[in-house]
C-alpha cells in the first residue's frame, strides 16, 4: 500500500474516496466538511442525515465510520468518520487512530483502491498536528496487511505548510 501527500483542496483529487472530518450528528459543520458538502452537493448530506436517523439517532461514535455517495465530487465515496476532541488529560490517541483503520476497513469492503484522509481532529477539535500525522500514517501502515488487497494508495491531503511538514516527517520515519 502506497503512503503519499497531496496537500491541497481534498475535495477536487480523483480517488475512490474521501474522507471527511465528521461531527457526530454528520451534520454539514465547518472545515474539510463544509468544503467536502458544499463541493459535493446536497447528494451527500441527504445520504448522511437517512444514515444518522436510521442507524445512529444518537449519532455516530466517535472513531467509527459511514460512507455516503460522494455526489457531484470526483471521487466515488464519502467516508465520513467522527475525531476525537483532543485533551490534555485523557489520552484519547486509540479513538484517533480507530478513526483511521475504520475508514480503512470501509474502503476495503466498498472497493477503494485509492483513500485520500484529511488531518482527522486537526483542526477545530485541537489535535497537535505533529501527533495527528504520527498516528494517521502509523496506523495506515499497520492496516496495510488487513486491506492492501483492496485498498492501494492512501493520500494524506494537509492543510498549511505546518501540517506538510508533520506529515512528511511521518512518512520519513
Amino acid at each position: 500500500m502506497k503512503l503519499s501527500i497531496q496537500p491541497g483542496d481534498i475535495t477536487t483529487l480523483t480517488v475512490d474516496a474521501v474522507v471527511n472530518a465528521a461531527n457526530s450528528q454528520l451534520r454539514v459543520g465547518g472545515g474539510v466538511d463544509l468544503a467536502i458538502n458544499r463541493a459535493g452537493g446536497p447528494g451527500i448530506q441527504a445520504e448522511a442525515r437517512r444514515i444518522r436517523v436510521d442507524q445512529y439517532p444518537d449519532g455516530l461514535p466517535a472513531g467509527q465510520a459511514v460512507a455516503t455517495t460522494a455526489g457531484d465530487l470526483p471521487a466515488r465515496w464519502v467516508i465520513h468518520t467522527v475525531g476525537p476532541v483532543h485533551s490534555a488529560t485523557e489520552d484519547r490517541s486509540d479513538t484517533l487512530a480507530s478513526c483511521y483503520r475504520e475508514s480503512l476497513r470501509l474502503a476495503a469492503s466498498l472497493g477503494v483502491a485509492s483513500i485520500a484522509f484529511p488531518a482527522i481532529s486537526a483542526g477545530v477539535y485541537g489535535w497537535p498536528i505533529g501527533d495527528a500525522a504520527r498516528i494517521a500514517v502509523q496506523t495506515s501502515r499497520e492496516m496495510s496487511d488487513e486491506v492492501a488487497a483492496t485498498v492501494r494508495e492512501v493520500i494524506f491531503v494537509p492543510f498549511g505548510e505546518e501540517a506538510v511538514r508533520a506529515y512528511d516527517a511521518a512518512l520519513a520515519g
